[in-house]
């Protein structure tokens, strides 16, 4: 005798692995204000995703934007934005996260 399971089965399992996953996202500059000193950094992640983000790397990219502004250095300012960015029935499925990073160090 053969026991049937459902390929619904399948499906749950496979979705709750995914959603255990973490995946490596990029701090990219999208946004800020040179005259305020502010540089926004933003990564998208998806319903199901559990972003892993390197601190550092948001840093030191937002730092390359201060300093071509004539900043010194770049600080985390604030903590993190999230905004829907993409709306269901059931929810929001993926999301755009903001990061906000102070310029320091006097404008040359």
């Amino acid at each position: 005798m053969r026991i049937r399971i459902p390929v619904a089965c399948f499906t749950i399992v496979a979705v709750s692995c995914m959603g255990g996953c973490a995946t490596q996202k990029l701090l990219v500059p999208t946004g800020g204000s040179r005259a305020d000193a502010t540089v926004d950094m933003s990564y998208d992640v998806a319903g199901l995703e559990r972003a892993k983000i390197d601190p550092q790397q948001g840093i030191e990219s937002a730092r390359e934007r201060c300093k071509a502004w004539g900043y010194a250095d770049a600080q985390p300012f604030g903590g993190e934005v999230r905004t829907c960015n993409q709306p269901s029935q059931y929810g929001c499925v993926a999301w755009h996260v903001t990061m906000k990073y102070q310029c320091t160090g006097g404008k040359n």
